[in-house]
Order: C-alpha cells, then structure tokens, then sequence
C-alpha cells in the first residue's frame, strides 16, 4: 500500500486536532467545574441532568409558593386573632351590661364602647395584605368585601377562595371568603333565639336556653297568663300550627320544657307577656351589635324595659358567642394549614437535597481526575506535535 507524503501530513495534523480537542474539552471542564457542559460529552447524563435541573426547578417553586402561604396565613391569623379579642372585650361589655346595677349613664357609655368595637371588627373585616389585597373578599380580592350601607354592613366579596400548590398534589388555601366569618353568625344558642314581646309589662328575663337530642325545629311561642293576684302564673307553648306541647303553672327559675327545647328565667312575668321561640337564624355581628347597641341606647327606664333589654343581651351575648366560635374554629383551620405548610415544605427541602447530592454526582468535576488526564492530555500532544516536525523532515529528495 503506498502512502503519500501529504497523506502523513494529513494524518499528523488530525492526530494533533483531536488532541487539541481533548484538551480543550478538559479545559472548559476545570474552567465551568462540570463534567458535562455539552450533551456530547455525555448524551446519558446529559438527560439525567435534565430530568434532575426540572425537578430542583419545580421543588424551587414549590418552595416560593411555601413561604407566600406561611406569610398569607401568618396575616390572617394575625387578624383573627385581633378579631377574637374585639369579640371578647365585646362579651365583657355585654356581661356587665346585663345586670340590675345599670343606670342610663352606663349604659350610653356601653353602647359608646361597643360602637367603637364595632368600627374595629369593620376594619378588621376590610383587611389589606402588603400588596394591597383584601383577605377576606374570595377569588376578587382588589374588591373591598365588607361595606357600611344606611341598612349595616353588606358583605360584596364572593364565596370562592385562592390556594397555593406546594407540593405535587397539595393544595393550600391562602385566601377564604369572609362570608361564613362575620356575616353568618348563629343566633341565639344555635338552635333557636328567644325574643320578647315589645308590649311585655313583666320583669321575666331569659337566663338560660338547651336543646335536647329530641329537639323539634318550629317557631313556638310561649305565653304566661294569670286571671287574677291571687291565682297561679301559668304558661302555655304553642307551636307554629297553634297546637298547645306544653302547659302548666310557674314558679321563677323553673325550667320550662317543650319538644327538646329547655327555658328558665328569672324575674317576675306578667299577665299577657309573651316570648317568640324561633328556630336559629344566622345573622351577622355587625347586624347583632347595632341591635345591642339599639337596645342600650333606647330602654326605658322601667322595669317592663329593662328587663326586655335583658333579654335582648342575653340574646346578644349567645350570638357574640357564636361569632367567637367562628373565629376560634379558624384560627384552627389555619393553625392546621400552616403546620401542613411547614411540613411539606420540610419535605420538600429534603427532597431537594437528595436531587442536588444525585445532580452533583452525574454533573460535577472530579477535579483530580481532570488534572492527571490534562497533564496526559498535554503530554500527548506534545508528542504528536513533536513527531509531526520530525515526519516533515524525512523526504526521499534529500537524498537523491
């Protein structure tokens, strides 16, 4: 086989490319720190690493959002929380306010404070997050939810909420609508609400109300008569189809029981008064203040109206302690999702601990590695270089 001069110079120059090649490869290498920095250095790895850099990119995201719902719910609870003791000094108020010692003074600087208290629970209905969001107006939080109307506060947000993926399949709601929180609060004691008759002439008071597991939801109305001073003061309940469940004479502090439902009163009614015995309804607690702070602001000072006003705070008070109930079971709630937050995102952290070790391991230089095969690298092409200038000097006309 005949080789041609130009053909080994052809062969010595390539020899010395694909050195060059090499080493330049291990230069960028040591340079970058990467042992693949091209999908030709390693098409395998090269997809591992791309499978690993998406997943670390996800767990990223999911991380952001993590920390966006811990600081959505921080806020909210915050809030609530603000709410909760608004609702307390309320019951505090109401409590005192509901007592025989009251004079009209007292009472107008009741009403003062609770219409103060009133504006606060607004205010904190109307809550902005730093960018300007409002917490409790549902998917439309650019829209203030909670609105002063000339007849009370309407609530304008919608019922939806916003949530936050965390994790693949997880779910987190950083935002609810504040519809269920104020505006439909339980009346009475949450089975139903006693209210006086405005025309009572008695000094009876509410003082206590229970359901039974037998209770029967109706609108029943008791009635307390006496023919003259000297019969007994009896009772009688009628239902809402003006059927007679239950009758009999009374004594003050008896219990007065009827299909499930238990009464007990104190003071003195009279010949003719009556009490309305409604299912619970749900009403908000601004509506339930303006009404305390109506009763405050408008009693009498008779007995017949003070002790109408009683009632009214008694009733007051059970819906003030529905609200707290309300508050309470959402502080739960976001007690609940922010602990689920902190767990994923530790879950997720780890996570992404394991995928960066593995990313490290597919990407990442040997460096010691690198150096020995650059020296190599080095070595041979010097070699080739080398002998390229020795074959350049070999021609068969130098001896001719």
């Amino acid at each position: 086989m005949r080789i041609s001069t130009s053909q080994i110079f052809q062969q010595g120059i390539s020899a010395i490319l694909e050195q060059q090649a090499q080493l330049q490869t291990t230069q960028r290498q040591l340079a970058t720190g990467l042992r693949v920095t091209t999908p030709a250095d390693d098409p395998v790895a090269a997809v591992q690493i791309l499978d690993l850099s998406t997943g670390l990119s996800r767990l990223d995201r999911y991380q952001r959002n993590a920390e966006l719902a811990m600081g959505a719910l921080a806020r909210e609870e915050t809030v609530v929380q603000d709410a909760v003791d608004v609702i307390q000094r309320v019951r505090e108020l109401l409590l005192q306010a509901n007592n025989a010692t009251q004079t009209a003074e007292t009472r107008s600087s009741t009403a003062d404070e609770l219409r103060g208290l009133r504006e606060r629970l607004l205010s904190l209905a109307n809550t902005r997050d730093a960018s300007g969001e409002y917490l409790f107006a549902g998917y439309d939080s650019s829209r203030q939810p909670f609105v002063e109307n000339p007849g009370g506060v309407v609530f304008r947000g919608d019922e939806g909420g916003r949530e936050l993926a965390v994790a693949d399949g997880v779910q987190v709601a950083i935002r609810a609508s504040g519809r269920e929180l104020f505006m439909a609060v339980p009346v009475g004691n949450g089975s139903f609400a006693v209210a006086a008759d405005a025309g009572n002439t008695g000094t009876a008071v509410l003082n206590s109300s229970s359901t039974g597991s037998d209770y029967q939801r109706d609108t029943y109305t008791l009635t307390f008569t006496q023919a003259t001073p000297a019969d007994p003061l009896t009772y009688s309940v009628v239902d809402g189809a003006g059927s007679t469940v239950a009758s009999g004479n009374y004594t003050a502090s008896s219990e007065i029981a009827f299909n499930g439902a238990r009464l007990s009163f104190t003071g003195q009614p009279a010949d003719g008064d009556s009490f309305s015995v409604g299912p619970a309804s749900r009403e908000s607690i601004f509506a339930a203040l303006d009404g305390v702070i109506a009763g405050l602001e408008g009693v009498a000072d008779t007995p017949a109206s003070r002790a109408s006003l009683n009632t009214l705070l008694a009733g007051g008070l059970g819906t003030v302690d529905g609200a707290l109930g309300n508050f309470l079971e959402r502080q739960t709630d976001l007690g609940s999702r922010m602990a689920q937050v902190e767990s994923v995102a530790a879950s997720n952290e780890s996570f992404a601990l394991g995928l960066q070790t593995t990313l490290s391991e597919v990407r990442d230089l040997d460096y010691a590695e690198a150096i020995s095969r650059l020296q190599q690298q080095l070595t041979t092409l010097e070699a080739a270089q080398r002998s390229y200038v020795a074959l350049q000097g070999l021609s068969l006309f130098d001896y001719l």
